[in-house]
């Protein structure tokens, strides 16, 4: 259960992601140099279904935003990463055995090779959308869906040359310190040094 001060840092983030939404120097990646507009939106863990609720919700009022009736100005595109890696073993056609090659091989046998057909490339190529529009933003949730099968570091160390032209917003049920990542605010998932953290 979320302490009151992790609540109250989740209601904050939630506010800053909102303004940023409706910022234009945001929603054109400017001030950022030549770096990919990279974002990090980290919550305690504990808030996982209040984080699920809150996207939900401003992905609807973006989309309302597109009639003039909402109050974000984004085009929100939300890239699930567990509904990106089931896309992938699905176009490999592998989707339907995974279970079968569990029992068989065990749960590192089905890691192995789960990473081979789902590498970094793989989720960059299955999110991305053509083309990039001004005002357009990737979201990227499910990052502890896919664990241990995927760590965000990889996809988003991929990421640079493909989303350079549009803000990244990852949502990380977890801790972001500048230079390395924490799932679950327990799990070291890897060292990144480029993603700017949303507050």
């Amino acid at each position: 259960m979320a302490t009151p001060l992790q609540q109250q840092d989740f209601e904050r983030r939630c506010t800053a992601l909102r303004e940023r939404l409706n910022d234009g120097d945001f929603l054109a990646n400017k001030g950022l140099g030549n770096e990919a507009g990279i974002f990090t939106f980290c919550y305690d863990p504990t808030l996982e279904l209040e984080a699920r609720d809150y996207f939900k919700r401003l992905i609807a009022d973006a989309d309302l935003g597109k009639l003039g009736k909402g109050d974000t100005r984004a085009n929100i595109i939300e890239r699930n990463l567990y509904d990106v890696l089931t896309t992938i073993a699905e176009a490999k056609r592998v989707l339907e055995k995974l279970p079968a090659q569990e029992a068989k091989r065990g749960k590192d046998g089905l890691l192995k090779q789960i990473q081979r057909i789902a590498t970094p490339e793989a989720f960059v190529a299955a999110m991305d959308w053509h083309p990039h529009k001004s005002g357009d933003v990737l979201l990227i949730t499910g990052v502890g869906e896919v664990y241990p099968f995927m760590r965000v570091h990889n996809i988003l160390n991929n990421m640079h040359s493909v989303m350079r032209d549009v803000p990244v917003v990852v949502a990380y049920p977890g801790t972001y310190d500048g230079g390395s990542l924490s799932l679950f605010g327990k799990l070291k998932d890897g060292n990144y040094y480029r993603a700017f953290d949303l507050i």
